[in-house]
């Protein structure tokens, strides 16, 4: 059997925290082992490991994710990555087709699909390895994971069997109801429905086939290069909802969607995170705070507060999923993001009116790790090193950099710097396009700059 994570997104519900760049899956909110956070994208690949799935499983994300998945997975990570984001079927189709193509897998080989976000017990697992045997002794086109509804929700689409014959049997799906209000869901499970986790499993074929039928190449680099083309579509409408040979696996455990401030702060094992107070007359109230400046909560209950660089939010719990309609209205960048060489915060971002931007980061970089050396044609920075020791590329000569060092680099300039130790330093940018796009990478790895200005210097 391979996994295949799907990992996309932006996770508007959890801003300020979640934007285009870090997605809810991202977040260190979680107690992980040794009581470290960690995020839901590591506490899912932890947990396939504990079941022995991992090495059969890969990452299907978008270009936007690969550093915050390097970062916090490592880099030797397995990704099926995206040029340009469609929806889930173009996804799932690509991931296939690269499974096929480039990891020799057999048509008859089972696939199981699932988000990169659930929070779940690691039994749950088990059940996704239940999903190839109830594939192959049903004959059917699709198998998928139901959940035993705990309550009448109005949040989850449901699963409609034929029949319900308990937890250890599969049963056919008769139909899908998406998101019924509380009255409809209470009468769905009293037909035994299932809450739709997004989790199922096909054959490899079985997809082929599809992409045959659509007309569409079914080898990776030729769908790779038509990516673009593809429908945006989810995989719901476009494969299941047309299917008609499904079963599904019911799972009695412990299953939730996190993508809501109400729902992650319930599996918080801290009321606080960050800086501030909360007083003891605040009840049942969480604080989230990733900025240097304390955060003060004084009588006020049920509510979250989350401070980040893009933004505060101070919000009901019960309203606080509304927030992905109301933040439409920002068109900020980014002002913190992670990736796979450390991390970055926007302290200031000024426009003038002669058509100058200036735009100021603190900038970490991991011991060992380095920024790419490269060269942009609308800017030039300035370094001020702050923190840790490290190695300075500028126009393929190499030196020693410390603390209190002041780095000039102008428009054109071929530069780039790996941390010895922890590094950090103040970046200002003076130009007229400030954007992460102006970036002309020539090597990515610093044993290659090093070589490169060894070549120079003969």
């Amino acid at each position: 059997m391979k996994i295949v994570l799907l990992s996309g997104g932006s996770g508007k519900r959890l801003w300020p925290l979640s934007n285009d760049s870090r997605s809810k899956q991202f977040l260190k909110m979680l107690t992980g082992k040794e009581n470290q956070l960690e995020s839901m994208v590591q506490r899912i690949w932890g947990q396939l490991e504990s079941v022995g799935l991992q090495n059969s499983a890969v990452i299907a994300t978008s270009k936007s994710q690969v550093d915050m998945l390097h970062s916090q997975l490592g880099s030797e990570v397995p990704l099926i990555i995206e040029p340009s984001r469609r929806d889930t079927f173009p996804a799932i189709a690509l991931a296939a087709s690269f499974l096929y193509s480039m990891g020799q897998a057999r048509l008859d080989e089972v696939v199981a699909v699932l988000p990169v976000d659930p929070y779940v017990e690691d039994r749950f697992f088990d059940r996704i390895k239940d999903l190839e045997s109830a594939l192959q002794s049903s004959n059917s086109d699709l198998a998928l994971i139901g959940v035993e509804p705990t309550f009448p929700s109005s949040k989850y689409g449901y699963i409609v069997p034929d029949s319900y014959k308990g937890v250890s049997d599969y049963c056919s799906v008769n139909r899908f109801t998406e998101k019924p209000d509380e009255e409809a869901a209470q009468g769905l499970i009293q037909q035994g429905a299932l809450w739709n986790c997004g989790v199922f499993a096909f054959k490899l074929g079985y997809l082929v086939s599809i992409l045959k039928e659509k007309g569409l190449p079914f080898e990776y680099d030729e769908l790779l290069a038509q990516y673009s083309e593809l429908p945006k579509i989810s995989f719901d409408y476009e494969v299941v909802e047309r299917t008609d040979k499904i079963v599904v696996i019911p799972y009695d455990g412990y299953w939730k969607d996190l993508g809501t401030w109400n729902t992650l702060t319930e599996e918080m094992a801290s009321e606080q995170i960050g800086k501030g107070v909360v007083c003891e007359e605040s009840l049942n109230t969480h604080l989230i705070n990733e900025l240097d400046i304390p955060v003060t909560v004084l009588g006020v209950s049920n509510v979250v507060v989350a401070v980040s660089p893009d933004g505060i939010l101070v919000a009901d719990k019960e309203k606080s999923p509304k927030i992905k309609e109301l933040i439409g209205i920002f068109d900020n960048r980014p002002m913190y993001e992670e990736r796979r060489w450390g991390w970055y915060r926007v302290l200031d971002h000024v426009k003038f009116d002669y058509g100058q931007e200036v735009l100021t980061k603190r900038i970490g970089v991991t011991a060992g790790r380095n920024l790419s050396y490269q060269k942009h044609s609308f800017r030039s920075e300035v370094w001020k090193i702050i923190k840790g020791e490290g190695e300075f590329a500028l126009n393929d000569e190499i030196r020693s950099v410390k603390p209190g060092d002041v780095l000039q680099i102008t428009v054109g300039d071929k530069h780039g710097i790996k941390a010895l130790t922890d590094l950090e330093f103040v970046e200002v940018q003076t130009g007229t396009d400030l954007v992460e796009e102006d970036i002309v990478r020539i090597f990515m790895t610093w044993e290659e700059v090093e070589q490169h200005c060894e070549a120079v210097k003969k």
